[in-house]
Formats: structure tokens, sequence, C-alpha cells
């Protein structure tokens, strides 16, 4: 860990964030997603302009017109068109989406003593954080092996452990419920982190304790390692067991799919489809038992059959 200077912990504005985050030159993604208009709209552009009084001002008219608005963790190469994770250029930051018992998670991420002080929590929604440390050092496998660590062990949405994720701009009202809920940001410390200040484990046996290790020699992807479709899979199988309706499940992996699937909804319908029929299968084969606390309306799921699915493509 590098050294921490006098350091005030203080809210950021959007423009501040952005700088927190980048440096004036860099390349760094922005999306705009309109969930009403079935609209989504990228731009790769320096920070600097993404910081700017017009550009921001556009980003505010976007979100008023029912908008939700992104940018991107890490940067890519300069003339990028996208920011497929081919295209990074440096990994900057790591990062985590709680949801569910966010504050729970929150709270042991700040004591447990396994990771160091986030830099930025940012508050999403009531009761919804996300977490980013500043790092440096890392590639992208050990990047993103750190983030399915992370995410494994403090309850993080596994949908969000790519390098070319975006989370939310702070400053801006988060269109994704009824409730308008404008998007801050706690600057909490100017640390810069490495691989060996996160003591946290992958569900993969094989996988190092210490993500330290990695800066030494590199490792390889063990065989079976899950691809972010499975994951998404193991999610829905996770969601449909405590009970979560799954149109609800549907909603959540469309949202975080929706920039890299041509029709996250398709995609989303079925994933959840496949985890219900394995699900059901491996009930079938086991006696029938009460769990305490279980209900008809807890075990009982429906989703539109394969045949009624539209596959009509979301419109970029």
């Amino acid at each position: 860990m590098s050294s921490i200077r006098s350091f005030t912990p203080r809210f950021l504005t959007a423009p501040e964030y952005v700088f927190a985050l980048h440096e004036p030159s860099d390349q760094v993604a922005v999306l705009v997603r309109n969930r009403i208009l079935q609209q989504t709209t990228q731009r790769i552009l320096p920070a600097e302009i993404i910081a700017s009084a017009p550009f921001q001002s556009w980003l505010n008219e976007q979100n008023l017109s029912g908008a939700d608005i992104f940018i991107a963790m890490n940067p890519v190469r300069e003339g990028s068109r996208n920011r497929r994770k081919e295209y990074i250029r440096e990994i900057r930051h790591a990062y985590l989406d709680l949801d569910e018992q966010a504050g729970v998670y929150l709270q042991a991420i700040r004591t447990s003593g396994d990771v160091p002080p986030p830099n930025f929590v940012l508050d999403t929604s009531p009761g919804k954080h996300q977490v980013v440390w500043r790092v440096e050092g890392l590639d992208s496998t050990h990047a993103e092996t750190l983030l399915r660590a992370l995410a494994s062990q403090y309850g993080g949405d596994p949908s969000a452990t790519d390098i070319s994720r975006l989370l939310r701009l702070p400053g801006f009202t988060n269109r994704k419920y009824n409730e308008a809920f404008v998007v801050r940001v706690h600057h909490e410390t100017d640390a810069l982190y490495h691989g060996q200040d996160f003591h946290v484990q992958e569900d993969s046996p094989e996988s190092p304790r210490h993500l330290g290790d990695s800066q030494q020699s590199a490792r390889k992807i063990p065989a079976g390692h899950r691809s972010q479709s499975e994951a998404d899979w193991a999610y829905a199988k996770r969601a449909l067991a405590r009970g979560d309706h799954p149109e609800q499940i549907i909603q959540r992996i469309a949202d975080f799919r929706a920039d890299d699937k041509a029709d996250p909804t398709y995609y989303a319908r079925l994933t959840v489809i496949k985890a219900q029929l394995s699900s059901t299968s491996r009930e079938s084969d086991a006696p029938a038992r009460l769990v305490p606390g279980d209900s008809a309306s807890q075990s009982t799921v429906e989703v539109a059959p394969l045949n009624r699915i539209s596959t009509t493509r979301r419109q970029r």
C-alpha cells in the first residue's frame, strides 16, 4: 500500500469524481441508458471532456428525461470505439456492487481486515452501495480474479466482475426505481493499493489465498473456471432459491448485461429458464421436504415458455 497523505473525507460532485477516477487525457466510456425508451448511448471521450460543464449539462438533460448515467472504471486505449476487455488500457480500480444486505457487507469490508479501506463508497439507492478501490499493478486476469473474490466474500453481484464494467456516476438520479434517489459518492481515502493488500479467496480451490502472489508469477485460469454467462446462471439459481420473483431476476441480469448483449432481456429470460429447469430437475430426484418459512408463492415460479419469448433485438 502506498503511503497516505493528509486527507479529509468528503462528498464529491460528478466532475470531481471523474477526475478522482481518471487522468484528464484518459479515454473513458460513459453510458446513458433510458429503459423507458429502450435506448442506450455510449460515448468514449477524454475524462476532461466528460467532466466539462457542457457535457455534464447534456448528461443532466438525459437524466431528467429518464436515463441512468454510468461511467467506466478503467480507461480504454486511444482510438478504441468500444470498451471490450481487449481494449482496456490499464486496470485502475477494483469494485463491488452491493445490493442485498449492502449495509452488513459494507460494515464487514470496513472491519474485517481482509481488504483495505475503500477509496469511494457510492450510495446508489436506499440501502444499496457501490464500493471502489484505487489499484495498480494488476493485469486483466488478476484483476478479474480479485473482482470475483471480492464479490464472493462480500456478497457483491457476480455479474459486475469484469474489467470493462461501468458503475453509476454520482450527482444524477437513479431512474431504475419509482422513488427518485440522487446517487452520491463519499471519497474516503486517497490511498493507492496493490494485489497484496487484498486477502480474499476465490471460490476455486486452485486459487491462491493471497492475491499479491500473482505479482510474482502469472497464474492460468483453472480449467472449468466460470464464464460470465455461468456466473449469471449461478446468480439466477441462488435468487430463485431464496424466493425472488423470476421477473425481478430477469430485470437485474438484463440491466447488468445491457451493454454487451444485443437483446439483454431475451438473454436474461433464457438464463432464468435454464436455472429453473436445473433446480426443478435436482428437486425431482430428492424426497419431498418442507423447509421452514417456505410457501407456495415462494416455491412456485412462472416464466414465459421459450416459444413466447420475444426475439426482437433492442436498439443500441
